[in-house]
């Protein structure tokens, strides 16, 4: 099997079967965005405590490219301090510009590095960084 093929496969199992699809209790913060060039849009929820992502999950409607960005990102960043979370958004914002990057703790995301290859879908991928990175500002002031 090509590493496209697998890179597919792992795309398609997170559309299909998307991690941390749901809501959070009322307290969550809660982000909304869209992206109007192809309709995305998502609702990213973060459960925070002390400056800690403690759950994350994520409603919304969108290609697979969007949704299973919301998927993986969702499973990386429970767990993580603020700025290990930004330090993540970095990452994957290096990885849309074609950056050879690795994700040490979660592999699945490297899948979606041939999304640089085609700019329109760079927007897509990055819809739920872009509301985690927003979430975390509105934390942080």
């Amino acid at each position: 099997m090509q590493l496209d093929d697998l890179y597919r496969r792992v795309i398609m199992d997170h559309y299909k079967n998307p991690r941390n699809h749901g809501t959070l209790e009322a307290d969550a913060v809660t982000i909304k965005l869209n992206n109007p060039t192809c309709g995305d849009s998502i609702a990213l929820q973060l459960q925070v405590e002390n400056g800690l992502v403690t759950d994350a999950k994520f409603s919304g409607e969108g290609c697979s490219i969007s949704l299973s960005s919301a998927s993986m990102m969702t499973e990386v960043v429970k767990g993580k301090t603020f700025d290990q979370a930004l330090e993540l958004a970095d990452k994957f914002s290096a990885l849309m510009k074609g950056e050879p990057v690795e994700f040490e703790d979660y592999e699945d995301i490297e899948a979606l590095s041939g999304v640089n290859k085609f700019p329109a879908r760079i927007k897509c991928a990055t819809l739920s960084w872009n509301a985690l990175r927003k979430g975390i500002e509105q934390q942080q002031e």
